[in-house]
């Protein structure tokens, strides 16, 4: 008997909201790479609701075969098998992207490998792309809630050099990458999604 797929509660609530914001951010663009995909289930959704869009899953070597399960469950033609992608140490074999995405991601790493992150983006990305990021941020060292504080708190319980990140130090890395912060959308549950361009 198949076990179930991991779910994630988050995914389903702000799926709606984001695809939103990447109907537009994504308009022109035709592959996207989504960097930490988890549970796959923003894939499944924006593949289908953007058809338009090759799709890329990728996640750290442990997670793809529960990812795969779910990916080969939607059996949508722009949404291939992920692959293998822990910016820590994997190459990029592929062909660069126009397009990338990333939710929740950046609390999870540490601050070195959310820096390593971006000085890679020249190594996935073509010369004009787009690039999403989607989770909690602070603004001018300050949280923006008590639940955002309180979550923070508990990351860092988990591993010390997790954290919510400011969102100044984000875009200047991006800056630092040739990537203009193009809007800063405020999502549900206090988060945000930051759209930048090159």
């Amino acid at each position: 008997m198949q076990t179930a797929l991991p779910f994630s509660q988050a995914c389903e609530n702000n799926k709606g909201p984001i695809l939103q914001i990447l109907r537009h951010a994504f308009a022109k663009r035709q592959q996207v790479l989504e960097i930490g995909s988890g549970t796959g289930q923003h894939a499944e959704y924006f593949a289908c609701e953007l058809p338009h869009l090759h799709w890329q899953c990728s996640d750290q070597p442990a997670y793809l075969p529960d990812l795969n399960r779910r990916l080969q469950q939607a059996k949508r033609p722009n949404l291939p098998p992920a692959v293998a992608l822990d910016i820590r140490e994997h190459h990029w074999p592929y062909a660069k992207v126009d397009a990338v995405f990333s939710a929740n991601t950046l609390h999870i790493m540490s601050w070195a490998v959310v820096q390593q992150l971006f000085t890679r983006l020249d190594e996935l990305c073509l010369s004009a792309a787009s690039l999403c990021i989607y989770g909690p941020f602070n603004y001018q060292g300050k949280f923006t809630s008590a639940s955002n504080q309180a979550f923070d708190q508990s990351l860092r319980l988990r591993d010390p050099a997790m954290g919510i990140r400011d969102q100044e130090a984000v875009v200047a890395l991006a800056t630092q990458a040739g990537f203009a912060l193009m809007a800063d959308h405020a999502m549900p549950a206090n988060n945000r999604l930051l759209h930048f361009q090159r």
